[in-house]
């Protein structure tokens, strides 16, 4: 076992081959129990909110879902270009051209725009949840960690005390209602990241950034801007707006100007359609795209370091398994196998 010296605080992830087809997928391991409490509606709440999105093609897919007596895996698509994050600390050169932002943020809009369309906040959007399908060529988006994820119901208030600093809302800082406008806050600082590799608002310590937003201290000096079109410094000051009822919304935002340009190709997932979606839980299971070869070598077989073996398996939504597919407690399942740990992912510095 591998596992526990690449473990972030409550999660793992890690690369797996499903050996019938070869195809690649990544396995998150997460635990049952942190910090002493049962945490395993929490984790059911994730699974819920990746099969609410699970047509969205700039939302992760969900492939399977396993359950050991310490853990519960969610089997996902394979995003082989990474976190965005390692283009926006990249050298200018190497990292992302406007042009590429454009494009990535118009994805990452249409995802948001149908989470918020069926009452999901993110509420921990930053550059370290937002995968790339492949990095040479650029790929598309992938939003990935609802861990933090809230579903807001009409007329109830949510005031919670979440994220990691660099990226939280004012409002969130105030103890204010949270709402889809917190979420807009947060795109409008992953834009800023995106187009400049400067943390608009970061300190030396966590009070320091607290403080910053809070007071709203950030540049749009030239020295940061200066490859940066005007329409792009306009789009990211309608979300760092202090007061979240003045903040541009999802839909708002893939109207302005700089994302409506002739230039930028238009995504092939229509926002109209999330919009008008009400049922999203269909019957059939989505297998994600790859271009895995089928046939493994004797040197690939012997980076296997584990399988996974199955106490326990979930049926994801109606109807997605049929009653022949359903296991049985007593069963096992070998079906992955595990390559050396990949990825890991470590939840950040959140405030609570």
């Amino acid at each position: 076992m591998f596992l526990s010296n690449f473990r972030g605080k409550f999660a793992a992830v890690r690369k797996c081959i499903k050996k019938d087809s070869g195809k690649e997928f990544a396995a998150k391991f997460m635990r049952k129990r942190r910090k002493g409490q049962d945490c395993r509606m929490e984790i059911i709440h994730e699974i819920a909110v990746l099969e609410l999105a699970r047509d969205n093609p700039w939302v992760i897919n969900l492939h399977e879902v396993y359950e050991t007596p310490s853990e519960i895996i969610l089997v996902l698509e394979y995003a082989a270009g990474g976190e965005i994050f390692d283009q926006c600390v990249a050298d200018r050169e190497e990292g992302f051209k406007e042009k590429d932002v454009q494009r990535l943020l118009r994805q990452i809009l249409e995802g948001v725009c149908f989470l918020h369309a069926h009452d999901v906040v993110h509420l921990d959007l930053k550059p370290q949840n937002i995968l790339l399908t492949s990095d040479s060529p650029l790929g598309d988006i992938k939003i990935v960690d609802f861990g933090l994820s809230r579903i807001m119901k009409n007329n109830e208030e949510l005031r919670e005390i979440m994220g990691t600093p660099e990226y939280v809302a004012p409002e969130i800082l105030s103890y204010d209602p949270i709402s889809m406008a917190t979420d807009m806050w947060s795109i409008g600082v992953l834009t800023y990241v995106m187009l400049t590799g400067i943390s608009p608002f970061l300190g030396n310590n966590k009070q320091e950034t607290f403080l910053n937003i809070s007071q709203m201290n950030l540049s749009y000096s030239e020295e940061e801007f200066d490859v940066v079109s005007e329409s792009a410094i306009d789009f990211i000051k309608r979300l760092l707006v202090q007061k979240p009822e003045h903040r541009a919304t999802a839909e708002e935002c893939l109207k302005h100007p700089w994302l409506t340009q002739s230039n930028i190709h238009g995504p092939s997932f229509k926002v109209k359609v999330a919009l008008e979606e009400t049922d999203v839980l269909q019957e059939g299971d989505s297998v994600p795209k790859t271009n895995s070869d089928t046939q493994k070598t004797e040197t690939e077989e012997s980076v296997v370091t584990e399988e996974l073996i199955v106490v326990t398996s979930y049926t994801l939504g109606q109807c997605r398994q049929s009653e022949k597919e359903k296991m049985e407690q007593k069963a096992i399942s070998k079906r992955f196998k595990f390559e050396e740990p990949l990825l890991q992912e470590i939840p950040g510095e959140f405030i609570y």
